[in-house]
């Protein structure tokens, strides 16, 4: 096994051993004031070490990983059907890696803080922070399995890895009322669209009679099955990456810890789909139809979450509803044929979004709130925390020379290539689609970045405390290491090697030469002035109104429309209506069904059993002389029946 090889399959098993490891931990005793049990002290070291040394070994891999490499064993030949244990790496697979296990640590060390104490007491107020700390390994190590996977099978074991780690995590603060029913339903909404994963990896391993990816994209499906593939694998892609129409759960999920939030929403989870799309381009790089279909999901999950973040009060809700929006320019970006754009923003957008949740949690655990309404003047207070949310914001609204403005503009150069020259596999018009929405999303986003950033940071303190401070060092610090990339990370895009790294391995066709270099990144010139317009638009504007009323929320601009974004466009509930009251409803009627109609006959057949046998025995329950008078009547009645036969005989 060469070592790149042994780097790759390490990957995932460093954080699964730490995981399962933690599992066997005993919970914290409770109420614990002063120092650290040996359970948790055993689970903070197994969680930050397991982290770290994934990210020793995703660097290793990205700096020794020369060109693209595979590896794979025959696990089960099911009559001719392969299923393979190995690995598939490139520079794409490399690059997420690093960004996986670097979000990861910094989740895991934040937590040690976070989870801890409460911000008005020295009191340890969770318990249950080994099995934390294990699930969040189990989390890792699911998503870099679903990076590394060289097969669909294991591919698909850690994609439902990281939907059950997701239930237990978000569910993890049982004493909120929510939190558990926001686990089910981010459980059940992304298991309805895995159906539809599963049984397009199902239709592809069939076709090609082999579940390992270089079979899969190396062999020739018929058309119609192919499109009904990939139309079936976008169902799982919509459900874990939050796209219309499964993209309820994860506004919901903020319920769960803000350190799980950053983990769901930056580097695994929501960017499983837009991997796995990037790892089976050349599929849908055949079937123009999934493609279209994908950017008509895309530009609507672009606007509609935009939109929704727009009247938010909740501060992890809007960031919870850009996440939904910026999934939305990835997705775009590979309906319109550029891979590469898409990895890009996906590695920008891991960087600065587990910036702004972190930044969101240092706020909460010092205000004791997650309502924007009762926060505002933190900026002297929270210096550190401030300027780290600044760099965060602009990095989302795409403000140059943050990271976000160039993977940013590289989706939207993509999008108007498709639109005004034809390029790309989809047609023009999903080129169309997905510029405007991306255009229209760069004002709305930095409107709503503008305003978040303006209602907690500046103006009048509303806040309950009146000497909100910057968090400790062990939440501090991570913050300030992600700041580095959330800012510069973008600048990666003028190296031509970073470029050629973005593009995932594929199979040689005529159609595509192996030797294509990948669009470029970052596009210089005049296209750039729309978006900066657009974003100074969107600021301006958010900007005007709180100046005419710093008291006020700029969001009352929005008039009678606020009710209706701060619900998003109430879908959830004709979700409810249409989806879940009949399914309900007829859970109920089944129910019903079996309780009065089979048990009814199970427990009447045995009710008329022992009913009958009772008056059975109550005959045979009688005094001697009765017995005998019976007995007597019985014997002279058969002997008159005998004469009676045989005498007719």
């Amino acid at each position: 096994m060469s070592p790149t090889i042994l780097l790759g399959a390490l990957l995932p098993a460093v954080p699964l051993v730490a995981g399962l490891t933690g599992l066997l931990l005993p919970p914290s005793p409770s109420g614990a004031t002063t120092g650290e049990d040996r359970a948790r002290r055993a689970a903070i070291a197994l969680g930050v070490a397991g982290a770290a040394v994934a990210l020793v070994l995703a660097t290793a891999l990205l700096v020794t990983l020369d060109a693209p490499t595979e590896a794979s064993t025959t696990w089960v030949d099911l009559g001719g059907l392969t299923v393979t244990l190995g690995v598939r790496l490139d520079g794409a697979a490399a690059l997420v890696a690093v960004a996986v296990a670097a979000v990861a640590l910094a989740v895991q060390v934040y937590s040690v803080g976070y989870l801890r104490r409460g911000p008005h007491d020295d009191v340890d107020v969770d318990h249950r922070y080994p099995p934390y700390a294990a699930q969040i390994s189990l989390f890792t190590a699911a998503m870099l399995l679903v990076v590394v996977a060289g097969d669909l099978i294991m591919l698909l074991v850690g994609w439902e890895v990281m939907g059950l780690c997701s239930y237990l995590l978000i569910a993890h603060d049982r004493r909120l009322p929510e939190a558990p029913a926001a686990a089910m339903k981010a459980f059940l909404v992304t298991r309805v669209g895995d159906v539809g994963f599963l049984l397009g990896i199902a239709l592809l391993g069939v076709s090609a009679g082999s579940f390992r990816i270089a079979d899969v994209l190396a062999h020739d499906h018929p058309t119609g099955t192919l499109t009904a593939a990939c139309l079936l694998l976008l169902a799982g892609v919509a459900g874990k990456s939050a796209q219309f129409p499964l993209h309820t759960w994860l506004p919901d999920a903020m319920a769960g810890p803000t350190p799980i939030s950053a983990l769901i929403h930056a580097a695994t989870m929501v960017a499983a789909g837009v991997y796995a799309v990037t790892r089976l381009y050349p599929l849908f790089d055949r079937a123009p139809a999934a493609l279209a279909v994908l950017g008509v999901l895309a530009s609507v999950t672009l606007l509609l979450g935009a939109l929704a973040a727009t009247a938010q009060d909740d501060l992890k809700r809007v960031l919870a509803w850009s996440t939904v929006s910026q999934i939305g320019y990835m997705t775009g970006a590979l309906a319109v044929g550029s891979p590469p754009a898409a990895l890009f923003h996906l590695l920008t957008h891991a960087a600065f979004k587990a910036l702004l949740f972190l930044a969101a949690g240092a706020v909460i655990h010092a205000v004791g709130t997650t309502l924007m309404s009762r926060m505002g003047g933190l900026r002297r207070g929270m210096p550190v925390t401030f300027w780290c949310t600044v760099v965060g914001l602009g990095a989302l609204a795409g403000l140059p020379p943050l990271s976000g403005f160039w993977s940013k503009d590289g989706v939207l150069a993509a999008a108007g290539d498709a639109a005004l020259h034809g390029a790309g596999p989809a047609p023009s018009w999903v080129g169309w689609l997905v510029w405007l929405a991306g255009l229209a999303g760069v004002a709305v986003t930095a409107w709503y970045a503008t305003r978040l950033l303006l209602r907690t940071f500046l103006g009048t303190t509303r806040s309950p405390l009146a000497h909100p401070h910057d968090p400790p060092a062990v939440l501090r610090w991570p913050l300030l290491l992600l700041a580095v990339p959330a800012a510069l990370l973008g600048l990666a895009g003028f190296a031509g090697a970073f470029a050629e790294r973005l593009r995932p391995a594929t199979p040689a066709t005529p159609e595509r030469p192996s030797d294509l270099l990948p669009p470029e990144l970052i596009h210089l010139g005049p296209q750039l002035l729309l978006p900066l317009a657009l974003l100074a638009l969107g600021a301006g504007l958010a900007w005007a109104r709180w100046r005419r009323d710093p008291a006020a929320d700029p969001a009352t601009a929005l008039g009678p429309l606020r009710p209706v974004l701060a619900r998003a466009f109430r879908l959830d509930d004709v979700q409810h209506t249409l989806v879940v009251r009949p399914t309900a409803a007829l859970a109920r009627l089944v129910r019903t069904a079996d309780e009065v109609v089979v048990d009814g006959a199970v427990e009447g057949s045995g009710r008329a059993a022992s009913g009958l046998g009772g008056g059975l025995a109550a005959l045979h329950r009688a005094a001697l002389p009765r017995a005998a008078a019976g007995v007597l009547a019985g014997a002279l009645l058969i002997g008159l029946a005998a004469v009676l036969i045989g005498g007719v005989a």
